[in-house]
């Protein structure tokens, strides 16, 4: 029998076709968007504030159904302007899962935050809710309606659910959690633009949701990001803050409390406004590529691939294996022979505790989180392998 890493190589080959070279997700640029651009340099907008970006920042609202939507300059951004909107303060702890982008960690830390890794389940990648609240139960108290780490004896104030690879969380159990110990929730939805959990938009179900538009996902500004609102006075804010907190002024500029240029550049926001009218025909092709990818590995044994959940809708951003049994122990020869090959395959993040700067904060038993790191592998899954737009 041929090598698992010839028989992955082949299966997708057949599946994403010849192309020499298979990036793990290109952007697809056409024409609309270089006319949105030449317009942007025609006119001189090409900084932080332009029609461009409100117009995408209502086409956004018009997608996901959010109330609001104020964009960034990129998902990190977004990220901490929501843990300074809730009013994240030094010393608080954020419950951050453990397979996840540094941007949620990072983004605590910038407010003087402590991010407290949680496990995370094999089923959507999401938090593992059962075991959380069993760890919490045994490690927190509520004094006064705060939660309190018994062994910190800092103050609990949130949860970042992260939507891995663009596949939802189960939201619902994680809201009835949130609810009994008084959490915020700040979904972390940079890779889920169009998935949905029981018919809302990702990102519009905890108190903001945030989103990222880097030049990998499967609509790009370049770099970008937006913040997801229903609630008015968390609107008002984080558009203050992201616009380094100025005073309306009819002449002088002034500030009342610290803010972050953190302004999407109209620019940017032109891509944007070009992308957003193709998303439904990039994900109805990623999913069309799901689907092929899941009927080609069902021949291969040793792996399965990452479904999404009942009730949800997955964008399936990035296509994703699960080697099985003891075949972990061939995922670096699959990853190398596969680049070999011109197929650029990716490895899992790396357990976020296991990062030098952060393995001393806070954290449960990890053990699916580092079970799957070293099981997983995210195809090629840019949405021309299927049909140029």
């Amino acid at each position: 029998m041929a090598s698992l890493s010839k028989r992955l190589i082949c299966a997708i080959r057949e599946v994403a076709g010849k192309r020499k070279k298979l990036f793990l997700h290109e952007p697809s640029l056409g024409i609309e968007e270089t006319k949105n651009l030449k317009e942007c340099v025609k006119t001189n907008m090409v900084s932080s504030f332009g029609p461009f970006v409100e117009k995408f920042e209502k086409s956004i609202c018009n997608f996901t159904k959010s109330k609001y939507a104020i964009s960034t300059n990129n998902g990190t951004s977004a990220l901490h302007i929501a843990l300074k909107v809730i009013g994240l303060k030094e010393r608080e702890e954020v419950l951050i899962p453990a397979l996840n982008y540094i941007a949620s960690t990072n983004a605590t830390l910038y407010c003087g935050g402590i991010p407290h890794f949680v496990d995370i389940n094999k089923q959507d990648l999401g938090i593992d809710v059962e075991k959380l609240e069993d760890y919490l139960e045994k490690n927190t108290k509520l004094v006064k309606n705060k939660l309190i780490n018994k062994i910190s004896k800092n103050i609990i104030r949130a949860v970042i659910p992260t939507h891995v690879y663009g596949n939802s969380m189960d939201l619902d159990k994680l809201i009835h959690l949130c609810k009994k110990y008084n959490l915020k929730i700040i979904e972390d939805a940079a890779e889920a633009i169009g998935s949905t959990y029981k018919g809302k938009h990702l990102g519009t179900i905890g108190d903001i949701g945030t989103l990222s538009f880097n030049g990998n996902k499967i609509i790009t500004t370049g770099g970008g990001g937006m913040l997801l609102i229903n609630n008015t006075n968390y609107s008002n804010l984080a558009r203050h803050l992201t616009t380094v907190a100025k005073e309306k002024s009819k002449f002088f500029i002034g500030h009342d409390m610290l803010g972050y240029n953190y302004k999407l550049p109209n620019t940017n926001a032109a891509l944007g406004c070009a992308q957003i009218k193709k998303v439904h025909g990039f994900i109805k092709l990623k999913r069309q590529l799901n689907q092929r990818y899941a009927k080609e590995f069902l021949k291969i044994p040793e792996v399965e691939i990452l479904k999404e959940k009942k009730g949800s809708k997955s964008n399936y951003w990035l296509n994703t294996l699960i080697l099985k049994g003891n075949n972990y122990k061939y995922r670096d020869r699959i990853i190398t022979e596969s680049h070999r090959n011109n197929i650029f395959l990716r490895p899992a993040w790396r357990c976020l505790s296991q990062n030098k700067y952060l393995k001393n904060f806070p954290k449960m038993n990890l053990s699916n989180t580092v079970n799957l790191q070293k099981r997983i592998l995210n195809l090629p899954s840019s949405p021309h392998l299927i049909s140029n737009i």
